[in-house]
């Protein structure tokens, strides 16, 4: 008999080891189930000892791996992401039984370890838990104050003077330079923050490092009991944690400057004033007077929270909706021409946009707007959500302690739900009745139940003026003599799904 290699000795021992492994995972998952009396778990592919099906994540943006998986196991797909249960849902239906008929149940947020850095375990209205008093006060003051359809009324003068400083910033831009190119991207996000807020070029630099940092896995977060895990993952944390500190100091010396601007102007206490202050004086303004908290005290973490939230989830989200648009308009010639021609006709040679000129005047503009947030849906993979008790969806039994992820880009593309879905047909919304209130559960761009975005109807209101702009007050070409279908459309990994590349454009001002 012949004797046996030692390198083959060293490939059966290490695959008794795998075996073993693999048991030993089956095993825990079927009495783990057992032990919560679940016997009917979604489906899922095969998964990988230890780091589950993080392989088949690789080589792609998370919301688009998940749909090519979701077409072969169906639209209630179990993961396993590291140890973390991740039910992954990639359809109308599906998304109705979690955020409609469960919503209660999957409403608690599933924390990663940045998010729980940079709002500072939960003090904002995102990541705050759904039951508690502060998420509460919170989420009125939000809806009834800060993001209310009086509010969003009110900021029309903001929106017009920083879509003209947008229009100058342009125009400057084109004549300045020979080439006339424009990075609409970088335009944007000034633009869209200063709607908020006037911030420094500090703040926006840090705020573009927290995006990046809050939209990617953590190996603490896949791996929570490995010391590896927590060894190599903790240079991102660091980082995080250095980013968030430096956000917080331009955030107390702005807290100073508008406590002490408060204190010397009696007329922020007027109807008027209050309509014409910014996003920070209303916050501090019922910091200090109290009223619609419920009794709930506002602290200066939830001030900074907040502020945060509408931040990344108010002017990120609108600047990268306006750069799609724009991107699926110079794709698509013949709408651009339809688009264009509808706000040169509304406007008729005036001088500036006004929302009074174009309120329910553009609906063509409108509809382009809702075909990007569908095909561009925002926040791709909406906030995750965790399943805190043993649950149900659509007939199958969820784990506790499993995270949800709702696929709203696949549900904006799913071909059951739209004709022609990969195409970009602004037109479609002539007939399809749609909304961005989270109620049509084919269309979820801000998306649905407790946890819906708050502030919808304030980021479109953006848009719209900002895309009408940009329409109105110049014409626009590809660089070279490129011709539309040269433009890369490429998604870039981001809480907000941005462009991989920037949109650099040939600017020709012809109303201005």
């Amino acid at each position: 008999m012949a004797e046996t290699a030692p390198i083959q000795l060293l490939c059966y021992t290490l695959l008794c080891v795998l075996v073993l492994a693999i048991l030993a995972k089956l095993l825990k998952l079927t009495s783990s189930s057992a032990r919560h009396g679940l016997k009917n778990l979604p489906p899922g592919p095969w998964a990988l000892p230890v780091i589950g099906h993080l392989h088949l994540l690789l080589g792609a943006l998370p919301h688009q791996a998940m749909q090519r998986l979701a077409q072969r196991h169906g639209p209630v797909m179990l993961l396993r992401l590291g140890h973390v249960p991740t039910l992954v849902l990639s359809s109308p239906e599906a998304a109705r039984s979690v955020m409609k008929t469960h919503d209660a149940v999957f409403a608690s947020r599933a924390m990663s370890a940045t998010a729980d850095i940079f709002t500072c375990g939960g003090e904002n209205i995102a990541f705050a838990r759904h039951d508690s008093a502060h998420w509460k006060a919170l989420r009125r003051l939000c809806t009834m104050e800060l993001l209310g359809p009086k509010r969003v009324r009110s900021f029309r003068p903001i929106r017009e003077e920083e879509a003209a400083r947008l229009v100058r910033s342009i125009a400057a831009g084109a004549s300045s330079s020979s080439s006339g190119i424009v990075d609409v991207g970088e335009k944007m996000n000034v633009m869209m923050n200063d709607v908020i807020m006037r911030v420094s070029e500090a703040f926006l630099e840090e705020l573009g490092k927290a995006v990046v940092l809050m939209s990617g896995f953590n190996l603490t977060d896949l791996f929570p009991a490995s010391r590896l895990a927590r060894a190599l993952g903790g240079g991102t944390l660091r980082v995080a944690t250095e980013v968030h500190g430096r956000m917080d100091s331009i955030i107390d010396d702005m807290i100073v400057d508008h406590k002490r601007a408060m204190d010397g102007d009696d007329a922020q206490d007027d109807h008027a004033g209050r309509e014409r202050e910014d996003i920070l004086t209303t916050l501090l303004r019922f910091q200090r007077d109290g009223g619609m908290m419920g009794g709930v005290t506002l602290t200066d973490e939830n001030v900074r929270g907040v502020l945060l939230d509408l931040f990344t989830a108010g002017s990120e989200t609108s600047a990268t909706t306006t750069v799609w648009a724009l991107s699926e308009l110079m794709r698509n010639p013949h709408i651009m021409a339809v688009a264009q021609s509808e706000v040169l006709r509304v406007l008729d040679g005036k001088t500036t946009v006004t929302e009074e000129d174009i309120d329910g005047r553009l609906p063509y503009i409108e509809m382009v707007i809702k075909e990007t947030l569908r095909l561009h849906a925002p926040v791709p993979l909406l906030l995750p959500r965790v399943c805190p008790e043993p649950s149900e969806v659509m007939g199958y039994d969820v784990p506790p302690g499993t995270t949800v992820l709702v696929n709203v880009w696949a549900i904006g593309r799913d071909d059951k739900s739209w004709t022609d879905a990969s195409e970009f047909k602004p037109e479609r919304f002539e007939s399809e009745v749609a909304d961005y209130g989270g109620k049509d559960f084919r269309f979820l761009p801000g998306g649905s139940g407790r946890r819906v975005c708050p502030g919808m109807a304030f980021g479109v209101s953006n848009v719209k003026i900002a895309l009408a702009s940009l329409l109105y007050h110049f014409d626009w070409k590809l660089p070279g003599g490129k011709g539309p279908e040269m433009l890369d459309m490429a998604e870039d990994a981001g809480l907000a799904t941005r462009r991989k590349t920037p949109l650099l454009l040939e600017a020709t001002p012809f109303v201005l």
